[in-house]
Parts: structure tokens; C-alpha cells; sequence
């Protein structure tokens, strides 16, 4: 897109500004805005001898505008400088040491062998209060299925003790 388009197209906006009344409204979100105002006359001319202007004509007169208004150049932030890679003996470690889970999903995979069907429901009702005994029970019937997500690592070691106690099996992830 060429400067003189651009100009040309800001000098059509104007020019529908002028067109349209000098004082309209506009209703939006309960609050009503005054509609931008027509360029001056004196303005609309500048902008046309601008819009003829070539590109290196306009970036002549940015350099003059700058000089004769005393304008500074604002320097753009740049885009901060990579890290510099971590040293050898900072992978080890970390490899050695991997960061602890502090959230825990707490899936119900099963019911372990010889196990009363009925003390499990029971503790999945217990953990799970928005469920009454039916639902605990359909639950159970169909595991494996996720009973708690993000529980902290000792609500989670809980829950698990509790329900193979009962004698159903947890896995933790």
C-alpha cells in the first residue's frame, strides 16, 4: 500500500465527514458520543498537496516537520535478548531432581478381588457428596472413571488409603 493511498483514503473519509451533518450522534451502549467533526478546509487542502506528494518527497517533509517543531525520535522498544543457554551442571540437576506434582487426579480403576461392593460405594459417596447411592453405585459398575481432579497430594494419599481400605483400587496421576 503506497502513501498516496493511504492519504488519499483518510482525504475520502474527510470528505464523507464533511458531507454528512455537522452535529450527529451516535447511540451506543447507553451512552451517546458525538460524531467526529469535519476537517477544516485549510486542513483538507494540506492533506490533497500532501497526497501528491511522492514517498520520498513525504519523508522529506517528516525530516523538516521534525527540524523546524523540535521533535525528538522516540526510541521503539526491541525485543529482549535470548537467555543464554544453562550450564551443563544445571541439566544434571535438574534431570536428577524432577519438579514434585502438587495436583493429582484420582482415578477409580476397580474393584480389588473378594471386595464388598457395598463398603466401596459407600466411600465414594463419602468422598463424593453430590452423589446419593445410586449414582455411587452406577459409578463403581462403571469404573475406570475419574473420581476427583486437581486434589493436593495429602487429600489425594487420603482418599486413596480410604477407598483401598474399603477394597477398591485408585490409581493417582
Amino acid at each position: 500500500m503506497t502513501f498516496a493511498s493511504i492519504v488519499s483514503r483518510r482525504t475520502a473519509l474527510a470528505l464523507r465527514r464533511q458531507a454528512a451533518p455537522a452535529r450527529t450522534f451516535a447511540y451506543s451502549a447507553c451512552v451517546l458520543q458525538e460524531a467526529p467533526k469535519a476537517a477544516l478546509p485549510n486542513i483538507t487542502a494540506i492533506v490533497d498537496s500532501i497526497e501528491k506528494l511522492t514517498l520520498l518527497e513525504a519523508s522529506e517533509l517528516v525530516q523538516e516537520l521534525k527540524t523546524r517543531l523540535n521533535i525528538t525520535d522516540i526510541a521503539m522498544p526491541s525485543a529482549a535478548p535470548a537467555a543464554p543457554a544453562p550450564a551443563a551442571d544445571a541439566e544434571d540437576a535438574a534431570e536428577e531432581k524432577p519438579k514434585e506434582k502438587t495436583l493429582f487426579t484420582i482415578k477409580f480403576t476397580g474393584l480389588g478381588v473378594d471386595t464388598a461392593k457395598a463398603k466401596v460405594i459407600k466411600e465414594i459417596k463419602a468422598i463424593n457428596s453430590t452423589m446419593n447411592l445410586v449414582e455411587a453405585k452406577k459409578f463403581v459398575e462403571s469404573a475406570p472413571q475419574t473420581l476427583k481432579e486437581n486434589a493436593t497430594k495429602e487429600d489425594a494419599e487420603k482418599i486413596k488409603a480410604a477407598i483401598e481400605a474399603a477394597g477398591g483400587k485408585v490409581e493417582l496421576a
